[in-house]
């Protein structure tokens, strides 16, 4: 378990994120269109798991849109952002926002706040994501994880790319 602050006032996750060097956990999202989205979808391309509360807030919904910028820079890699919004909430934010070049998924039918450790445990935003990034190499290990100490900062971009350079 992590504890993260939301508005200064603390509060904790449900797990642990994964650590470097291991193999990421298998997952299974919900993408737009209702299809699975799986982890070994991505095999053989680096993957940053951009994971957040909801694409409806300033903060979440400034991350997808600095990673769309920024994932130009970063060959072979998938950014996949990561929220409990219902499928529809992500691609409607990305086709309003002319968002193309990250992916949106959605984890309302999945495990994945468990296995990831982003999960939160308690407080107003209970059950929803916390921040964090998880980043992945092309055979689908761990090479990093960032978690955000307060829930409405966005993530380190930066940490992201220095792995991913």
């Amino acid at each position: 378990m992590a504890t993260v602050k939301f508005m200064g006032n603390p509060i904790t996750t449900v797990g642990e994120l994964p650590i470097a060097g291991v193999e990421a956990p298998s997952f299974t999202l919900a993408a737009a269109d209702l299809s699975d989205i799986k982890l070994h979808d991505f095999k053989g391309k680096r993957v940053v798991l951009n994971i957040f509360p909801s694409v409806d807030t300033d903060v979440c919904a400034a991350s997808v849109r600095r990673f769309n910028k920024e994932v130009n820079d970063m060959p072979n890699t998938v950014v996949l952002c990561v929220s409990m919004d219902l499928p529809f909430a992500g691609a409607r934010f990305c086709a309003a926002e002319g968002l193309e070049n990250v992916k949106v998924a959605s984890g309302f039918r999945s495990d994945f706040g468990k296995k990831y450790g982003v999960e939160i445990a308690e407080g107003p935003l209970r059950g929803l994501y916390t921040r964090a990034l998880v980043v992945l190499d092309e055979e689908g290990k761990v090479i990093g994880t960032s978690i955000c100490e307060e829930v409405t900062e966005e993530p380190d971009y930066d940490f992201a790319k220095k792995l991913l350079a």
